[in-house]
């Protein structure tokens, strides 16, 4: 009789596509490749404006308007939305259990809290932009 334990075998590259929560996991993880391109992004920016040269900038702001440039920030916009923000704020009430005498909160006011709190910083944001007149 062996003595050896049973190992079950496992695909070294595909491992994720069995299970639906797997392949979200791995869609969310995907998600730091996105965050480290924009801080690299974002320093580039930022030495672009320590120059303080004019043209650099002006350069720069027309390279953003590109459609190409458009289209890949559009689409990871809604990917951080749809695999980072909105998990979160279904996460929220876990993280953050509310209780109010001897009562729980219930999730669904923590969530909406969320929403509202992001719309109402957005709207401002967007005010001291000059987007709203």
């Amino acid at each position: 009789m062996s003595r050896r334990p049973y190992i079950r075998p496992m695909s070294k590259t595909t491992w994720y596509m069995r299970n639906g929560r797997y392949k979200v996991y791995v869609l969310r993880e995907l998600t730091s490749f996105l965050v480290a391109f924009y801080s690299f992004h974002l320093i580039c920016v930022l030495a672009i404006l320590a120059t303080g040269s004019a043209e650099k900038w002006d350069s720069y702001v027309a390279a953003q308007q590109c459609t190409g440039w458009i289209v890949f920030h559009s689409v990871a916009l809604l990917y951080f939305l749809f695999y980072q923000t909105f998990p979160w704020f279904k996460l929220a009430p876990k993280a953050m259990p509310v209780q109010v005498g001897d009562k729980k909160l219930p999730d669904s006011y923590i969530i909406i809290g969320h929403y509202v709190a992001w719309v109402i910083i957005s709207a401002f944001i967007f005010w001291l932009a000059g987007v709203f007149s």
